[in-house]
C-alpha cells in the first residue's frame, strides 16, 4: 500500500486525507496546532467561506457534499447597501436557482478530519510542526515538543498554508519561480448577533457596502449571526479609525444600517483587541518536485478572498490530483508532473481574477456600465446557456478551467466590441442614406 505524507490538517490537507483514504493509501497528516475539535478558540483567519460548484464537486467525491451544504446558508445574490442606510440594490449571481453557500470554516475543517479518521489507515499527528522537506528523499522533518523526527512516504503533499515550511525548503531549487504580494489593504472581522432570535438582515444574500476604496461585507451563519468584515487600505485604518471615537464615527457615517446592529461597544472592543490583518497573494511554479512532493492549496496559490475561490480552488486541487492519479494508475511521478503542468496555469489565472474582483466589490458594482453588462450577460445566457456564460458564472457555477474562463471572457468582450462597432456603422450608414434621400427629394 503506498503511503502519503500530508503537511497541514487545514481544509486542503484534511480533504486530501479523505481522498487518499478512499483510495486505500496509508495516510499520515502532520499539523502544528492542537486538534481543533478540542479547542475553544482557533487562531487564524475566520472569514466565512463561500462554497461554490468546484468545492461542491470535490466534497461530493468523498461523500460530504450534501451534509456540508445542509450546514450552510444559501446566498442567491448580492445586496448592495447605499450610504444612506436605507436604499438597497439586488444583483443576482446567476440564473434563478444558482447560488453559493456561506460555510463556517472551523466546522467544515472538523467534519473533514472526522471523516478521514473513519478509515483505519489514516493517522493525524497534532502538535507536530513541519520544519522542512527533502524532495530528493521524499522526507519531512517534523518537530514534536523538543524532538525532531524524519518521516518518509511515497508522496508528500504540502498543504501547510501561505507560509508553507515545505515551500520554504524549495526556495533554492533551480528553476523554481515564486512571487509574493501583500496588497495595501487589510481587514478586520466583526459580528452581528441575532435580533429577537431572528436574523438582523436578510440571510440568503451576500450583503455588500461598497464605498469606492473600501468595503464592508456580511455573510449569514446558521446560528442567525452574521460575520461582518471590513476591507480597507491600511492608510484608511490609520487616518479614519485610529481610536475608539474615530472608528465608531466612521462606521456610523459610512455604514449606518450595519452600525445599528453592530453597536458602538462591539466595534470599539474589536478594534481595541485586534489590528487589521494582511492579505497576501502567492504564485509559484512548478507545483511538483522530483516526482515526490506537491504544493497544494494556499502553499501553491494563496489568493486574496474577493472571488470566494481560495477554498474552492484548493478543494479542486484535491479532486484534480485524485483524478490524475486514477488516469495514470497511481504512477506517482507521471501523475504529479501532469498535475503541476495543468494546475499552475489555472492557479495563476484565479489569483489575478481574485485581485481584480476587489475593484468590483468596492466600487464597480455601483457603476452603470457594470450593471448593464451584468444584465446583458444574464440575458444572453438565458438564450444561449451553453454558448454564452458570464464570467462570474463560469468561475463559480462550472468547472471550466480557470485559464479557459479568461479566454472565453476575452472572446465575449471581442464579440461585443465588434457588434457595437457594426451597430454604429449601421446607424451612420442609415443616417447618410436618409440624408441623401432627403437631398434627392429636394
Amino acid at each position: 500500500m503506498p503511503k502519503v505524507i500530508i503537511a497541514g490538517a487545514g481544509l486542503v490537507g484534511a480533504l486530501n486525507a479523505c481522498f487518499f483514504a478512499r483510495k486505500g493509501w496509508e495516510v499520515e497528516v502532520y499539523e502544528f496546532r492542537k486538534d481543533i475539535r478540542q479547542m475553544e478558540h482557533v487562531q487564524g483567519r475566520s472569514i466565512n467561506l463561500a462554497l461554490s460548484y468546484r468545492g461542491k464537486c470535490a466534497l461530493e467525491a468523498v461523500g460530504l457534499k450534501d451534509y456540508i451544504v445542509d450546514q450552510g446558508v444559501e446566498m442567491h445574490s448580492r445586496l448592495i447597501h447605499d450610504i444612506d442606510g436605507k436604499t438597497m440594490h439586488r444583483q443576482p449571481y446567476g440564473q434563478p436557482g444558482e447560488h453559493i453557500v456561506s460555510i463556517n470554516r472551523r466546522h467544515l475543517n472538523e467534519v473533514m478530519i472526522t471523516e478521514a479518521e473513519k478509515h483505519p489507515q489514516v493517522t493525524f499527528f497534532f502538535e507536530h510542526k513541519v520544519i522542512k522537506a527533502d524532495v530528493n528523499k521524499g522526507k519531512l522533518t517534523v518537530q514534536h515538543n523538543d524532538t525532531y523526527v524524519d518521516v518518509v512516504g511515497d508522496l508528500i503533499l504540502a498543504c501547510d498554508g501561505a507560509y508553507s515550511a515545505v515551500r520554504r525548503s524549495l526556495m533554492a531549487t533551480p528553476l523554481f519561480d515564486f512571487s509574493q504580494e501583500y496588497i495595501a489593504h487589510g481587514y478586520v472581522e466583526l459580528n452581528i448577533l441575532p435580533q429577537n432570535n431572528e436574523y438582523a438582515f436578510e440571510p440568503n444574500v451576500f450583503h455588500l457596502w461598497p464605498r469606492g476604496d473600501f468595503t464592508l461585507i456580511a455573510l449569514a451563519n446558521r446560528d442567525k449571526t452574521f460575520t461582518v468584515t471590513i476591507f480597507a487600505p491600511y492608510e484608511t485604518f490609520e487616518k479614519e479609525m485610529y481610536d475608539s471615537e474615530s472608528v465608531v464615527a466612521f462606521f456610523k457615517r459610512m455604514f449606518p444600517d450595519a452600525f445599528a446592529f453592530l453597536g458602538a461597544e462591539h466595534i470599539e472592543e474589536t478594534f481595541n483587541r485586534i489590528k487589521p490583518l494582511p492579505l497576501v497573494s502567492i504564485k509559484c511554479s512548478p507545483h511538483a518536485f522530483n516526482g515526490k512532493v506537491i504544493l497544494m492549496g494556499d502553499a501553491a496559490h494563496a489568493m486574496v478572498p474577493f472571488y470566494g475561490q481560495g477554498m474552492n480552488c484548493g478543494f479542486e486541487d484535491c479532486l484534480v490530483l485524485s483524478d490524475t492519479l486514477d488516469e495514470y494508475n497511481d504512477d506517482i511521478e507521471t501523475a504529479i508532473t501532469t498535475y503541476s503542468t495543468n494546475r499552475v496555469r489555472d492557479a495563476h489565472v484565479i489569483n489575478d481574477l481574485a485581485m481584480y474582483n476587489y475593484n468590483e466589490l468596492k466600487d464597480l458594482v455601483n457603476k452603470t456600465s457594470y450593471k448593464m453588462r451584468k444584465k446583458l450577460d444574464l440575458w444572453l445566457n438565458s438564450w444561449f446557456p451553453k454558448k454564452w456564460i458570464p464570467l462570474y458564472s463560469m468561475v463559480t457555477f462550472t468547472r471550466i478551467p480557470y485559464h479557459e474562463v479568461v479566454e472565453r471572457r476575452a472572446a465575449q468582450d471581442n464579440f461585443l466590441k465588434k457588434t457595437a462597432i457594426a451597430a454604429m456603422l449601421l446607424v451612420v450608414l442609415g443616417a447618410v442614406r436618409c440624408t441623401l434621400k432627403v437631398q434627392r427629394l429636394k
